[in-house]
């Protein structure tokens, strides 16, 4: 057997999971769905085989649950389990924002202060996409300026569950604007290399995060 041929099957799994994965932050596949292998291997052009290696991948991530003699079904995410992610979000992503304080040269600041002039450009639209994509870089820049491997594994998983929500955060009223209030804060805390408060105010504002989308799942339950 040569090296492309051993090299194409795992290339191809990855590739059925990335799109999996798509579809089901997309909500095309929304929680609950059951998952028609049958039809996706059709659909795909390509045998169980790596159809089931991509979906025991997406079931190490948290995003499906193999059930014995039932299938396989998109994960379910509870008020409880998106609580106890955030709680874990908010200390790792505090950890981040403490250690780049402390460590992150004049070259990783500026960047950052790149990075918020396009939050507040996206605040000002406003866009939320664009806001949401900006939010994320920030983060990812603060992840990658605390450089522990271990840590922004654990925090992109963590993140791939959040987006089993049916919900944004940032569709909350008033939410948009004070995401942007708590980011500029932090931004201020980094540049004054204030490692503690920069950690705290991180938590706080991930914590924002998890209380914007309880109040609209319970304005949704209000209106139902």
């Amino acid at each position: 057997m040569n090296a492309s041929s051993r090299i194409a099957p795992l290339a191809l799994y990855q590739e059925v999971a990335e799109r999996l994965r798509e579809r089901i932050f997309s909500h095309e596949l929304p929680p609950g769905t059951w998952v028609d292998e049958q039809a996706l291997a059709l659909q795909y052009g390509i045998s169980r085989t790596p159809l089931r290696e991509a979906l025991k991948v997406l079931a190490s991530e948290g995003l499906v649950k193999l059930k014995p003699r039932r299938g396989c079904y998109v994960t379910e995410i509870s008020a409880r389990d998106l609580d106890e992610v955030f709680v874990v979000m908010a200390l790792l992503e505090g950890e981040c924002a403490a250690t780049a304080a402390r460590t992150a040269d004049a070259a990783a600041l500026q960047h950052l202060q790149e990075i918020h002039a396009e939050l507040e450009a996206a605040a000002a639209a406003p866009d939320i996409n664009r806001y949401f994509e900006a939010n994320q870089a920030f983060h990812v820049a603060l992840q990658q300026i605390a450089d522990n491997r271990w840590l922004i594994h654990v925090v992109e998983d963590l993140r791939k569950v959040i987006k089993l929500s049916r919900h944004h955060s940032l569709s909350a009223e008033g939410r948009l604007e004070a995401s942007l209030a708590e980011h500029r804060e932090i931004l201020d805390a980094l540049l004054a290399r204030d490692a503690g408060r920069a950690e705290a105010l991180m938590r706080s504002h991930i914590r924002s995060g998890r209380e914007a989308l309880a109040r609209i799942d319970d304005g949704r339950e209000r209106a139902g």
